[in-house]
């Protein structure tokens, strides 16, 4: 049985109030004891949303990493030093990364081998833009970005990995493709993993992202191969995350 996970990318955005507001609201409105849930903050906040969240069973993550564990790369930071502040999650490859900062799928592999050798739990972001999939491309491009990382990773790493489906187009847009829509493209990621073996495409997490919201939560999280969300504008809302987590209970 797969335990579903929530997970909110806060991106650059969020503020020391913002973390104090989600502490009171954890106090009086617990978390299902069914889910896993993480917020991923800007790097500044890791620590006091650590110190301030920890005791309601929120997991904390960051949102990149460096491949290297040390040395010139200003402005830069690790997986050790993520471990060490107490991070428990990592997105890799997310659209905005791969799109603004270049990132390859190779620097995406680094990324993750990066996360796992420190012990982070990595969230490998894969997505198609609206152009391929007007194309008829999403499958294709999707299971590319997933293959380019996952295949050249020990068998006993690739369980260790939870995917998450963003569609590039529907992130804060508004838009998002249908239940049926996104369904069967994470059929097609669980599949995949299949060629690997069948224990690994049983029980790998598979996340959906890309406006998912207190609206449409619910539906989403019905389809038989979407195990959570990846949570971006909804995520700075207390009220709307909070219920996004009590529709995957």
């Amino acid at each position: 049985m797969r335990t579903p996970l929530i997970a909110g990318n806060w991106k650059m955005n969020g503020s020391s109030q913002l973390i104090e507001e989600f502490a009171r609201a954890l106090e009086g409105f617990p978390l299902p004891p069914t889910v896993e849930v993480a917020l991923l903050p800007p790097f500044p906040y890791i620590l006091e949303m650590q110190r301030a969240l920890g005791a309601s069973g929120v997991k904390i993550g960051a949102q990149t990493l460096n491949p290297l564990r040390s040395g010139a790369h200003t402005g830069e930071v690790s997986g050790r030093m993520l471990k060490e502040l107490g991070a428990d999650y990592v997105l890799v490859g997310h659209s905005e990364r791969r799109r603004l900062y270049r990132e390859s799928d190779e620097d995406v592999y680094d990324r993750m081998v990066a996360a796992l050798n420190e012990g982070l739990k990595p969230i490998l972001c894969v997505g198609e833009t609206l152009e391929e999939r007007d194309a008829g491309d999403t499958e294709r491009v999707v299971l590319r970005q997933v293959g380019k990382v996952m295949a050249p990773l020990e068998p006993e790493q690739r369980p260790l990995v939870t995917i998450a489906y963003e569609p590039v187009w529907a992130i804060g847009s508004g838009r998002t493709p249908s239940p049926e829509q996104a369904q069967e493209v994470m059929a097609a990621i669980r599949r995949y993993q299949g060629d690997f073996d069948a224990k690994l495409a049983s029980g790998l997490r598979l996340l959906y992202g890309g406006s998912m919201n207190a609206r449409n939560a619910q539906e989403l999280l019905a389809q038989p191969d979407i195990d959570g969300g990846l949570i971006g504008g909804a995520s700075l809302k207390v009220d709307d995350f909070l219920s996004i987590c009590h529709a995957a209970g």
